[in-house]
């Protein structure tokens, strides 16, 4: 398989690298990192190295990769990132020891599902501080939370926001005292502990990193900054990671010199967009066994810095290599580095064969 192209090419080693660094940091400031598996679609043998990390918890925004992490023998605990639809609530209880959650009549099925389970099912109710994604609003809180504290075999673990997803915002010091602010509250109405605030994703990391995270913030759920190396706000090299963790790989189908410019009437592309071009004259163009149908074509970066990507259809990249250092010929691979979407595309694809590749 590791002569098959399209292929994702996976360091698994260098994951394990950047997960104890990230790993580190977090524990450094008290915070639980529950490490984030769905970019690569839980694919064992990053999981494996998130594990071999020290991961505190294990976490998916999908169901069925939770199922799969258990299946592998992964230890846990595994969280659910994703608010559960309704009806896969007896799935979530069976298989995630977690779940975020921000709507009342799923809870209520949660705690049913959990109840027929016999069970005690742990949930993190979301707060919306400003990025518009899930979430109740800050003064919806405390109804929430005393509603779900009467539901049988729900134990509500804490708190949680999420930040620079939708909506881009930063967090700062302001919208973590949003959520503080907001425990707090529901904690004097309730009586409930709710030990753990959930401060977001990698975007937090810089706030964590440059001492500016407010204390009571303790958890983080973390997956480009350790999957990628990358700082989620502005996709920056995160401080003492690495970012050659994935690598994808597509072979030439053709090798011609065409024009820049189509030749006649336009209309719109096969996905419905109408496109300019810029005309570099005729350029040495190279097509590959790769597409939109398998990849976020503006989240490639060829390693080649000669190459340009011009665009692709559902199933072809289009490259201009006049300038590659090597000449292109039919039959060769190419390399590409993914970004988070990319690389999300790439584990998603059946058509990209998948390689963990050790050292």
């Amino acid at each position: 398989m590791a002569d098959r192209t399209p292929r994702l090419e996976i360091y698994p080693d260098r994951i394990r690298e950047n997960a104890t660094v990230i790993l580190a940091l977090a524990h450094k400031h008290n915070v639980q990192a529950a490490c984030v598996t769905k970019a690569t679609a839980a694919h064992p043998a990053v999981a494996q190295a998130l594990e071999d990390a020290g991961a505190d918890m294990l976490a998916d925004s999908r169901i069925i990769n939770l199922q799969a992490l258990r299946a592998q023998g992964h230890r846990g605990p595994f969280l659910l990132v994703r608010p559960p639809t309704p009806s896969e609530a007896a799935e979530v209880v069976h298989t995630a020891d977690l779940s975020l959650n921000s709507s009342l009549s799923t809870l209520k099925l949660l705690s049913e599902a959990a109840q027929t389970q016999r069970i005690t099912h742990r949930v993190i109710l979301m707060v919306d501080v400003g990025d518009l994604r899930e979430g109740i609003l800050p003064d919806s809180a405390v109804d929430l939370c005393k509603a779900t504290k009467e539901l049988p075999a729900l134990e509500i673990a804490g708190l949680g926001c999420s930040l620079a997803c939708y909506g881009g915002v930063i967090p700062s010091t302001e919208n973590m005292h949003l959520l503080i602010n907001t425990r707090d509250m529901c904690r004097r109405e309730t009586g409930l502990e709710l030990p753990i605030l959930s401060g977001g994703n990698s975007s937090g990391l810089p706030l964590l990193h440059s001492g500016g995270m407010p204390p009571a913030i303790n958890h983080f759920r973390i997956g480009e900054s350790i999957i990628l190396g990358r700082n989620a706000i502005d996709r920056s090299p995160f401080p003492g990671t690495r970012q050659d963790t994935f690598i994808a790989v597509a072979e030439v189908l053709e090798v011609e010199n065409k024009p820049s410019m189509p030749i006649g009437n336009r209309g719109q592309d096969a996905f419905g967009k109408s496109r300019e071009f810029v005309d570099r004259g005729r350029r040495r163009r190279a097509i590959c066994n790769i597409g939109r149908q398998d990849v976020v074509i503006d989240g490639i970066v060829p390693l080649d810095s000669g190459i340009i990507i011009l665009g692709g259809s559902s199933d072809q990249l289009i490259l201009d290599v006049e300038d590659a250092e090597n000449p292109v010929k039919v039959g060769d691979e190419l390399a590409f580095r993914p970004g988070y979407g990319a690389l999300l595309a790439l584990s998603t694809s059946s058509y990209v064969y998948k390689v963990a590749i050790p050292g």
